[in-house]
């Protein structure tokens, strides 16, 4: 199993854990069938599977699915329960707090913070002063940002001077870190502005 897989292939580990768990009646996939149903380049696929399954795929059959739907899990870090903290409590943050699923992704909000610490639907969100003191203490290296865009770059300054290595940023900012440190965007603008733009195009062609 080779665990220096590129962030492209990372990327495209998800796409087939959420199509291999929704196979029924299925005890083994082969990468061009599964390269097929995705829409993907069998090669591809085929060196993906092979870097991540612990076990060689059979002629004929391909791999067995119970196995390669754990090896994927693995691979992605899944069945190891990661803490993260969130900082910005306003709408958005509040409902990444509720949001249960993250536990099948190996991921737990241990702790909030914002500049107005309150008690929200029974979870305390703390003082942003007491960050550092939560993250060292609990060995958090998972960072979720959900302030304003203004206020995105001095809380990623803060989580990095905290210990986080990886942040997952929803302010619509791009955000300037270490290259020791990795960012996720997720710029829901941007989504939006593509999703519009696919619907432009559809109605100029009909």
């Amino acid at each position: 199993m080779n665990a220096g897989l590129s962030r492209q292939a990372l990327a495209r580990l998800p796409l087939y854990l959420s199509y291999l768990k929704n196979l029924e009646e299925v005890e083994y996939i082969s990468a061009p069938v599964l390269a097929a149903s995705l829409n993907l380049n069998e090669v591809q696929v085929r060196k993906d599977l092979a870097a991540v399954s612990r076990r060689p795929g059979l002629p004929k059959k391909g791999f067995l699915l119970k196995d390669l739907i754990y090896d994927i899990a693995d691979i992605l870090g899944y069945h190891n329960e990661k803490d993260a903290i969130l900082v910005g409590a306003g709408q958005l943050g509040r409902a990444l707090m509720s949001y249960e699923g993250f536990a099948e992704y190996g991921i737990r909000i241990a702790a909030a913070f914002d500049t107005d610490p309150s008690v929200i639907d029974g979870k305390t969100i703390f003082p942003v002063s007491k960050m550092k003191d939560l993250c060292g203490r609990m060995k958090i290296h998972i960072g979720v940002i959900t302030v304003p865009a203004a206020a995105a770059q001095q809380v990623c300054d803060g989580l990095i001077e905290c210990g986080i290595l990886a942040i997952w940023n929803f302010a619509p900012v791009h955000l300037h870190t270490p290259s020791s440190i990795l960012v996720q965007n997720e710029n829901m603008a941007s989504s939006l502005a593509l999703l519009s733009n696919h619907l432009r195009q559809l109605r100029e062609l009909s």
